[in-house]
């Protein structure tokens, strides 16, 4: 499995880019969010990789960020989501602000994206929302946040439990905190997406 490639940039298009890594050039697709980062034609770049083996081929996609890629990979376990349209959904914003638009349950922003109607983009809003909720992108392999405890074995309130997720979503420690004393909800899950809707509305 190809999971990084660092190289020279010797091809730059709107839609791949290809690496020269010890010889060999590695053609990758790529969102336009990760090409906003690639640099010019000569100059070294890393990134992370994903390879999709099919009987027919072998394909390979590129991302600027371990986020992003593990948004890639949980866009794909969506029913009807394939890579051209997953790659499509990350062109759209930064993994920070398309996982938040998840966890916030905001299906019209996908909707937007061309080849989702509104029955998918309710699906990758059903099918995603635990799961960008707490990690920005991946569950934790312990399960929920529910479930996760405090330092000395006894369980998290939900507001350090939403806490702790807003700062993996990429916030910082005085963001979340901010966010928070506003939010209302009965479980971590329900403050971070109340957090997310006030932090989206004061954008």
């Amino acid at each position: 499995m190809i999971a990084l490639l660092r190289g020279e940039v010797a091809t730059r298009r709107a839609d791949h880019v290809v690496i020269l890594c010890g010889g060999v050039g590695y053609r990758a697709a790529v969102s336009a969010e990760t090409l906003r980062h690639v640099p010019q034609v000569g100059e070294r770049v890393t990134l992370h990789a994903h390879l999709i083996a099919r009987d027919d081929a072998l394909s390979l996609y590129g991302f600027h960020t371990e986020q992003e890629r593990d948004l890639f990979q949980l866009l794909l376990s969506v029913q009807a989501i394939g890579p051209k349209v997953a790659l499509a959904i990350l062109s759209g914003g930064t993994p920070r602000d398309l996982t938040a638009a998840i966890a916030a349950g905001e299906a019209a922003r996908f909707q937007a994206v061309p080849g989702i109607g509104k029955r998918t983009a309710e699906r990758i809003i059903v099918e995603l929302r635990e799961k960008v909720a707490v990690a920005g992108g991946v569950q934790e392999p312990d399960g929920p946040i529910a479930a996760r405890r405090g330092e000395d074995g006894s369980p998290s309130s939900p507001r350090e439990l939403a806490r702790a997720g807003l700062l993996e979503l990429g916030y910082a420690p005085l963001e979340a905190e901010q966010l928070l004393s506003g939010a209302d909800g009965d479980s971590a899950e329900a403050l971070i997406a109340d957090a997310l809707r006030l932090a989206r509305a004061e954008s």
